[in-house]
Parts: C-alpha cells; sequence; structure tokens
C-alpha cells in the first residue's frame, strides 16, 4: 500500500502542475487532484505516526489532527477565497460529521472485526464530550437562533465574538492538557511499548513539511474545478462541501485513525476521530471567519438547520457511543449507518 501510495505521488504532483499550467480539462483533473491528496495525506498520517511513537500517544493524536486538518484548513481558504462561502460551510459540516461517524465509525468497525473488545481513556474521551457539546450544540447553535432578530452586521460581529472566546478556549484546552493536568488522567497503553518509528525526528518533520506544501497548491487547483463538477454532474454545492471535500480533507484522519485501530491502539483512533472535530469546530471555523474578514465576502458564523441537525445528531450519538470507555464493531457499524444516511439526505438537497 505505501509502494501504491508513493508511485501516486510522484505521479500526481508533476500531473497536477501540468494540469494546471496547460489547463486541461477540470473533470478530469478534479479526480487527479483528489487522488493526489489522498497519497499526500498518507505521508502525512504516516510522518506524525512516528512522531507519536517518539512524543507519545497523546502529542502524536494532537499531531495527527493539526496536520490531517491541514488539508481541510487549506481548501477552505482558498475556497472561501475564491467566494464559495457555502462549500465552505458545507466543508466544515462535513469535517464534523465525518469525524465522528465515518472515521470513528471505519476504526472501530474494522478493527472490531479482529479485537472483541477495544478499551480506550474515558477520562479523554469524557473531556472531550464537554467541549463537544459547547462547540456544536453552543457556539453553532447560538447565532442560528438569534439570526431571526439580528441584522447581519449583528450576526457578523457576533459570530467574531464567538469565534475569539472558541479559540481562546481551544488553547486553554491544549494547556489544560498537555501542561497542567498532563499524565493526570494517564491509563496504560496497549501494544505501544516497543515500538520503532517508521521515519526519524528530523525526516519525519521534513515529510510533514514537503507533504504540507504539495497539499497546499494541489487544493488550490482542485478549488478551481469546483463550479465545473456541479454542473458536469449535477451536485449542489452543500453536496460537494459536505461529502467530498470532507471526505479528501480528513483522509489523513482516515488513513491514521484505521491504522491505529488495527494495531489495537483505538485510543489514538478516539483522539483523532474527536480531537480533530474539536479543532475543527473550535480552532478551524473560527480561524476562518477571522480570516473572511480579509476578503470581500465576509463569513457568518451561520449554518443552515439541516447542518445544523446533523452535527448535532453526531454529536449526542458519538457521545453516547464513546460513554463507556470500549468499543467494538458493531458500534462502529451504527456509526456508518448514521453517515450513509447523513450522506443520501444532503445528496438530495
Amino acid at each position: 500500500m505505501n509502494r501504491i501510495f508513493f508511485w501516486t505521488t510522484m505521479a500526481g504532483v508533476p500531473i497536477s502542475l501540468a494540469g494546471a499550467i496547460l489547463g486541461w480539462e477540470p473533470t478530469m483533473m478534479f479526480a487527479i487532484y483528489a487522488i493526489t491528496i489522498l497519497a499526500l495525506a498518507s505521508y502525512i498520517g504516516r510522518a506524525t505516526e512516528s512522531l507519536s511513537i517518539i512524543a507519545g500517544p497523546r502529542i502524536g493524536g494532537l499531531l495527527n489532527v493539526t496536520f490531517g486538518n491541514a488539508v481541510e484548513l487549506t481548501i477552505s481558504i482558498f475556497a472561501l477565497k475564491a467566494g464559495y462561502l457555502t462549500i465552505v460551510l458545507a466543508s466544515l459540516t462535513g469535517a464534523v460529521i465525518s469525524n465522528l461517524l465515518l472515521v470513528a465509525g471505519l476504526s472501530f468497525f474494522i478493527g472490531g472485526l479482529r479485537y472483541k473488545r477495544q478499551k480506550f481513556n474515558i477520562h479523554d474521551a469524557r473531556h472531550n464530550m464537554g467541549l463537544l457539546m459547547f462547540s456544536v450544540v453552543v457556539s453553532f447553535v447560538f447565532p442560528y437562533i438569534f439570526s431571526f432578530r439580528l441584522t447581519s452586521g449583528e450576526i457578523l460581529a457576533l459570530s467574531i465574538g464567538i469565534a475569539i472566546i472558541m479559540l481562546l478556549l481551544y488553547f486553554s484546552a491544549l494547556f489544560f492538557r498537555l501542561v497542567t493536568h498532563r499524565g493526570v488522567y494517564a491509563v496504560e497503553s496497549e501494544g505501544e511499548d516497543d515500538e520503532e518509528p517508521e521515519w526519524d525526528k528530523r525526516r519525519a518533520i521534513l515529510i510533514l513539511a514537503l507533504a504540507a506544501v504539495a497539499v497546499a497548491f494541489v487544493s488550490d487547483q482542485l478549488v478551481d474545478t469546483f463550479e465545473s463538477i456541479a454542473e458536469s454532474f449535477g451536485w449542489s454545492e452543500v453536496f460537494i462541501g459536505v461529502i467530498l471535500v470532507a471526505i479528501i480533507g480528513n483522509s489523513a484522519e482516515n488513513i491514521t485513525a484505521i491504522q491505529m485501530a488495527v494495531k489495537n491502539k483505538v485510543n489514538i483512533s478516539v483522539e483523532i476521530a474527536v480531537g480533530s472535530t474539536l479543532q475543527i469546530a473550535m480552532f478551524v471555523t473560527p480561524l476562518l471567519v477571522l480570516l473572511s474578514l480579509i476578503f470581500a465576502n465576509p463569513m457568518l458564523l451561520l449554518f443552515t438547520r439541516e447542518a445544523l441537525i446533523a452535527m448535532i445528531l453526531s454529536v449526542f450519538l458519538i457521545i453516547m457511543i464513546i460513554n463507556d470507555g470500549d468499543t467494538n464493531w458493531f458500534e462502529g457499524l451504527t456509526l456508518l449507518a448514521a453517515y450513509i444516511i447523513m450522506a443520501i439526505g444532503f445528496y438530495f438537497m
């Protein structure tokens, strides 16, 4: 599999460059860009996995989440700059439900086929539950409810205020987990003691940097194909954002989380799935709100009713699944079934 990703990257990056310069057919280039990003995401996943072995599972999970979401953030910034506000908000919605249902579901299902019962750190899980409730149920729903009584300028001011508060709370949560309460709720990890990293620290960081630069370029080109894709296949901007962009943007998390679950490191899988959602909701989304002030069309923290319902249901479902501190293949299948149902719904919107 690693050899396939290697040759895909070696071929995909120069072909993407040539297609962008020569203006090749957008539909074909969309597929090439998407496959190239998936291959690059595998390198991000492998590099962060090496760093997680060196630095520990908690730091490793954070690195996986951060560099995995770099793809999502890069695509969103270019889409925001191009004026695709609907796609950006839809992709953020898709990132939340994809992480909670698709990434976690695939990890629990595939890992559960090999191990009948997989345990993870219940203290971290319950800590993240409260943040999920705050970031999605409180911070996203609140502007929607008040939007019926506020002007667009007032909604923008409210969005900026909430964005700043979310960023402050996100960095406070990192300080809490990595500094003041580091190791306080630690549990014994399974299967992680004598594992050797694939790459050393210096090589892993170098690969991360190169992959990030390549992803930034290919993502910029991918955004330019959205309009042609929508016209060619009759897909709405909502479906493109919620499903396609989210799956491509979450490819690094998907690959790494499944690999960890297969190795019975489901604690890292949960950290990636839930931690990535928190970073999308509490860091990426408010950061995009603030960055949008630079562009002509500021982005309001205002999701559609359907998007809010999908995210809230995803949060409640994952909370019920991880509340007991262990998982199995059937719980993973339940999450996947919920994701498929939502995907069908957004397809017909």
